[in-house]
């Protein structure tokens, strides 16, 4: 019969059921659910009442309550469950007696064996044949399996389920399993029994999950230690943590120390390590453990246990260093020595116990440095105790109580957290405190980075989340933490020790595990990151003041906008050296010559006010300044930025002088936004009376402003005495700007500005005043003006004269046709400003006068062609318009009508030129050949242009029968021939006509004009790089030598003209005309040079019979005695190199006989070339020496070869003529 037990009262539950009971629970609202052979279950109250029953189809077992969630939201245990013949799931809703429901499962499972409800309406059953199944009871899902597994091959014995841990333990086949609940199918951990043959019992937790019990059919009874108490302790970066109950490990990942474990004698409450010692303890005692000696030499080969040690109540934290521990107990901390026989004096330093008896406060919290004993106070202070010193040697009072303290490694910074949860940073050097943003009131502790390269970083975190903030100190606003974003922090996971963006947390387990921060995302791998991703990680880096790493992500991203946000970080925290090598990689040669000049200031305010000037935050870049050594530089920034106002009031502080100076430039930029009323106060105060250069522009300011306010007559007075031209002007402009033109325009001409004064005097109608300035005017506007006002008063001299001037000149000439009566001046104008509308009045005029042929042609300058040709036609006058319009460029119709008149008239050579000009080249030369001998050398040239023209063969065969005489019988001159073959570009021909030519001309003795020919078909040929014929050069050449005897004789160059002599009477056949009289001079100038032989030679060749009687009688005794009496000595001709081979050879040969080359000859003087005194014509680029053809220029003008007139200062020395040679060998 069970019973409820209470406090002295017993309730019988008496006749449920009519067989044995065998099974039962509680619910914690005090049901009694009962079940037993009968197959029923019933369910009482406390008072024994039944308050329901359910029949089952078999014997119920493993009963239990339990809370299952439904939509009426009652949080009551209201739902039993039972196993009902070891294959079923019974599950009865007491508000829902009416509806069990029966959960059946496979039968391949097997059994039943135990289940357990968790989590929200989830039961976990296990099989006897190893399974375990998870299935839901929601009212949509009922029985639906969430999860299967089948840990064990034979059988499953028991489970247990731990909702501390969210864990399930399993037991079979000699082993237990553990699964994750929060993901079933994760294996947590696997515990093997391999002495336990006789199979496995039953599995519990205990209630906060830290022991698990398991039973076994061997009778014996296992316990497991599922989580440590998580206790660690840092100094420095040596962790020390409990790895079990009776076990603490100290390792020093960072420098690579091996991993030491102790073993102490009791289950530590807490944990701490110094530099050279461990500590751990319970209640009121400490056991204190030395490492071995070479541990201070960076490792720990072992460790021994060097005291223990109680203290007056329980110890609630130490802290070691390397000499010291500190206790915190019941409000007060004792600081002692660890080794007692460190220091062998001075008793009081062995131990100190704080507060003293005096002090009426309970310390709260406390920390231990190399240095420094710090701890906090419930009435707010923060006491710094020097060890070294043994005294306080600094205080902090805070406004409530501290209830945490993390100080940096040094001491010299501090997080402390008030009851308020609310978090600062204290820097004890200047006593001042930062309040960190976003602190999360359940922050459990705070680590501070030990990496050195990174100092004021610090981590704060809570059970869930570790918060990475940094402190600036040095920034140009000044001191402040900011927060650099936050890492989620896996379950269980305690934060040990913060190096270098990595975090070693302590687990459950007893053992380690590192966390990288999402705030330290820049220490991955650089280059495998994304565009995206490297932007977020030079945020970071620039967050915390790593600005090596943004550089090298810059260096990656290579974009211009990172560059100025590292730029601009390294001016925020005042980087300059780094700034200026961010700015000189950027090529931003401004700001770094401006950050080069202040790198060395030493004065923190002024330098950060330079800095926040650059980065434009105006106002705390004044407050700087002003709080630095120069407070001056707040206002030269305010004058150099225009803030005008800002700078007047700080020159009232600052420096008074300036004040003038300051209100000239605000006045100016008052004067532009158009506040003229401010302008000119400020305009009157910028007047100083000593600057006269200043004070010049402030009376000019005020003479405006003056003006702009209706002051006129202050304003014009003002100007008016103002020695500024400028002033006048632009005062000027502003009256006329409001309709006050006479004084407008007396200011104009007192200021010089005669073409404004004349403009406004017209305004006024004062044309007298406009008559006086007129010769100082420049404007043809105002000159128009003039003219037109002097002509409405009949006074058309002046009128005439001011429209020239306003280059009017329609109305020039209109007003000496219709007043002055002055044609001539009028036609004059006309044709020198070739004005249309002026030709068609003169047109008019003369047709008026009948003078047809003067009115034809002013209308054909005036483009009327049609008139023109009717008037022509109308009065027999159309020779004279076909001579002006064959000179103008006109239309081919208008060309073809004249054309067609001509031939009407049969006159042939007008009909065919203008034929010609429309382009019918096929009757143009059917006229040309049909015109009378006396028109025909004209006719035949224009022949000869229209086959150039045409390029037809037909017309050009037409024209060559018709100079060959086929047509008429009557060959025509051989010039036209050759002028035939150059228009049609027929140089080879015309270059055989032209020898002809030429040679016919030599004959007569016409040499100037057979030379002129042959050069003219020399350039042709060579300009068309056609080679020319050896002959046309020789003959050339001759000839160029002839020409040159008269001015080398002339100048009196006697060897010059014999040597060219002797040449052209070595040819004398191609002279047969003057073959005496040139032999003749031979003779004389060769007697006259001192060539006494070669004067022999050709005085002997005169006394032939042809020649004898015709030699000049003056001459011919002197010739005749020569012959008689023969002199054979002669002056040897000068040497010098031929160009091509250096050959030496004499100077008037020229061929080479060591190269074999023909030289290239001298137009100045016939002698051959030389290759360092060469030169050429700019005109017809034949060569000449350099030295001889600047003395030839010094009595010619003209060129001998190409008759182009040339002056030595265009004669240019060329220094390599190699091209020449070559281009002389090619041809």
């Amino acid at each position: 019969m069970p019973t409820q037990i209470k406090p002295a009262s017993l309730t019988a539950a008496c006749g449920k059921h009519t067989k044995r009971i065998t099974c039962g629970c509680w619910s914690a609202e005090n049901l009694l659910a009962l079940g037993g052979e009968d197959r029923m279950i019933t369910v009482s109250n406390q008072e024994g009442d039944t308050i329901r029953q359910a029949q089952m189809r078999s014997e119920p077992s493993e009963m239990k309550f339990s809370m299952r969630k439904t939509d009426d939201r009652t949080s009551a245990e209201n739902t039993i469950s039972a196993v009902v013949g070891k294959k079923t799931l019974f599950i009865f809703n007491l508000n829902e007696p009416d509806n069990p429901v029966d959960v059946e499962f496979q039968p391949g499972y097997g059994n039943i064996v135990c289940y357990s409800w968790y989590s929200d309406n989830y039961v976990i059953v296990g099989f006897s044949r190893g399974t375990m199944v998870v299935i839901s009871t929601h009212l949509r899902e009922i029985g639906q399996e969430i999860f299967q597994a089948r840990d064990y091959k034979d059988n499953l014995t028991s489970i247990a389920l731990s909702q501390t841990l969210s864990k399930v333990a399993t037991c079979g086949d000699n082993c237990v399993k553990i699964h994750d609940l929060v993901e079933l199918k994760d294996m947590y951990a696997i515990i093997n029994l391999d002495d336990e043959n006789k199979g496995l019992g039953i599995l519990s937790w205990t209630d906060d999950g830290q022991l698990l019990a398991l039973s076994t059919q061997r009778g014996s009874l296992h316990v497991f230690l599922t989580k440590l108490p998580i206790l660690g302790d840092t100094c420095g970066t040596r962790i020390a943590y409990l790895t079990s109950l009776l076990e603490v490990t100290v390792a020093n990942i960072i420098e690579g120390e091996t991993p030491v474990t102790v073993s102490v004698d009791v289950e530590p409450t807490f944990v701490a390590v110094g530099l050279y010692h461990l500590a751990v303890g319970m209640n009121n005692r400490a056991w204190f453990y030395i490492f071995g000696e070479s541990c201070k030499s960076k490792s720990i080969p072992g460790v021994r246990k060097l005291k223990d040690m109680e203290y007056l109540g329980t110890v609630a934290s130490i802290c070691l260093h390397a000499e010291y521990a500190a206790a915190l107990f019941e409000g007060k901390v004792q600081l002692h020595l660890i080794e007692n026989d460190l220091l062998n004096a001075q008793e009081e330093r062995e131990t100190r116990l704080f507060p003293a008896v005096d002090d009426k406060y309970r310390i709260l919290c406390h920390a231990l440095t190399g240095d420094f004993l710090i701890y906090g106070t419930d009435t707010g202070v923060i006491q710094y105790f020097h060890i070294e010193d043994w005294q306080f040697i600094n205080d902090y009072r805070h406004p409530v109580s501290v209830k945490k303290i993390f100080p940096d490694p040094n001491g010299t910074r501090l997080v402390f957290i008030d009851e308020k949860s609310d978090g600062f940073v204290y820097c004890p050097v200047n006593d001042a405190t930062y309040e960190i943003p976003d602190l999360s009131p359940t922050i459990k502790g705070v680590l501070w980075e030990n990496w050195p390269m990174n100092k004021g970083v610090f981590i704060a975190y809570d059970d869930d989340k570790v918060y990475t903030y940094i402190f600036h100190k040095d920034t140009i606003q000044g001191s402040k933490v900011v927060l650099a974003g936050g890492t989620k922090l896996p379950f269980s996971h305690k934060p040990l020790l913060f190096y270098n963006g990595e975090l070693t947390c302590q687990t459950q387990s007893g053992k380690i595990n590192n966390i990288y921060l999402s705030t330290h995302s820049f220490l991955c791998n650089l280059k495998e990151a994304q565009p995206a991703d490297l932007q977020q990680m030079l945020a970071q880096t620039l967050l915390l003041k790593r600005f090596p790493d943004a550089w090298e992500i810059c260096k990656i991203l290579n974009e211009h906008t990172a560059w100025n946000e590292l730029a601009r970080a390294c001016l925020h925290h005042m980087e300059v050296e780094f700034a200026i090598r961010v700015y000189r990689t950027i090529g931003n040669v401004g700001i770094v010559m401006s950050l080069e000049q202040i790198k060395g200031i030493e004065d923190y305010s002024l330098l950060a006010g330079h800095l926040a000037m650059f980065t434009n935050d105006f106002n705390l870049a004044q407050d700087l300044y002003l709080a630095s050594s120069c407070p001056m530089a707040a206002l030269e920034m305010r004058r150099d930025l225009q803030h005008w106002d800002s700078a007047l009031q700080l020159a009232k502080r600052l420096a008074p002088d300036q004040i003038p100076f300051i209100s000239k430039e605000y006045a100016i930029q008052l004067e532009f936004t158009g506040d003229y009323v401010n302008a000119l106060a400020h305009y009157e105060k910028g007047i100083t009376g000593n600057n006269k250069e200043h004070d010049d522009v402030c009376l000019a300011g005020v003479a405006q402003m003056s003006l702009r306010m209706g002051d006129i007559r202050r304003g014009a007075n003002q100007a008016l005495k103002h020695p500024s031209r400028a002033l006048k002007r632009d005062c000027g402009s502003i009256l006329e700007s409001m309709k006050q033109f006479s004084e407008a325009a007396q200011l104009y001409e007192k200021g010089l500005y005669y073409d404004k004064a004349a403009s406004v005097y017209i305004r006024c109608k004062n044309w007298a005043k406009v008559g006086e300035l007129l010769p100082h005017v420049s404007s043809p506007k105002i000159h128009l003006q003039y003219a037109k006002a002097k002509e409405a008063d009949g006074r058309y001299k002046e009128a005439v004269i001011a429209y020239e001037n306003a280059k009017q000149w329609n109305s020039v000439i209109r007003i000496y046709l219709d007043h002055l009566n002055n044609p001539e001046k009028a036609v004059s104008v006309v044709r020198e400003t070739q004005s249309l509308d002026g030709a068609k009045m003169v047109a008019r005029f003369f047709l008026q006068l009948g003078d047809y042929g003067s009115a034809i042609q002013f209308l054909v300058m005036s483009k009327c062609n049609n008139e023109a040709f009717t008037l022509a036609q109308q009065h027999n006058k159309m020779e004279i318009y076909a001579d002006i319009i064959g000179s103008e460029d006109t239309t081919n119709e208008d060309y073809q009508s004249i054309a067609l008149y001509f031939e009407g008239e049969k006159k042939h050579l007008q009909a065919g030129k203008f034929f010609l000009l429309c382009g019918q080249y096929s009757r143009a030369l059917k006229h040309f050949l049909k015109c009378p001998s006396s028109e025909d050398s004209v006719a035949i040239e224009m022949a000869i242009e229209t086959v150039g023209q045409a390029k037809d063969e037909l017309l050009t065969s037409q024209l060559i029968d018709h100079l060959m005489g086929e047509s008429d019988g009557m060959p025509k001159d051989a010039k036209y021939l050759f002028r035939l073959y150059m228009a049609l570009k027929q140089y080879r021909e015309a270059a055989r006509t032209a020898i002809i030519i030429a040679r016919e001309e030599q004959s007569a003795g016409n040499y100037r004009t057979a030379h002129d020919v042959l050069f003219s078909m020399y350039t042709e040929l060579k300009s068309q790089k056609i080679k020319i014929p050896s002959e046309m050069a020789t003959n050339l050449m001759i000839l160029h030598s002839y020409i040159l005897v008269k001015i080398h004789i002339k100048n009196g160059d006697h060897m010059k003209g014999a040597r060219l002599l002797i040449r052209v009477a070595n040819n004398i056949s191609k002279f047969p005309s003057h073959i005496v009289p040139i032999l003749t001079s031979t003779v004389i100038e060769c007697h006259r040079a001192g060539l006494r032989n070669s004067a022999f030679s050709f005085a002997a060749m005169l006394m032939r019979p042809e020649y004898r009687n015709k030699i000049d009688a003056k001459y011919k005794k002197k010739i005749e005695a020569m012959v008689r009496r023969p002199d054979t000595s002669e002056t040897e001709e000068a040497t010098t190199p031929c160009p091509f081979c250096q050959f030496l050879l004499p100077e008037c040969e020229l061929l080479c006989p060591g190269c074999k080359n023909n030289i290239p000859y001298c137009i100045a003087t016939g002698h051959h070339m030389l290759k360092d005194d060469w030169s050429l014509c700019p005109h017809c680029d034949f060569p000449a020496l350099y030295s001889e053809f600047k003395i030839m220029l010094n009595t010619e003008s003209t060129c001998p070869m190409c008759s182009e007139r040339l002056n030595s200062g265009q004669l240019k020395k060329i220094p390599d003529c190699t091209q020449y040679l070559q281009t002389e060998i090619e041809q």
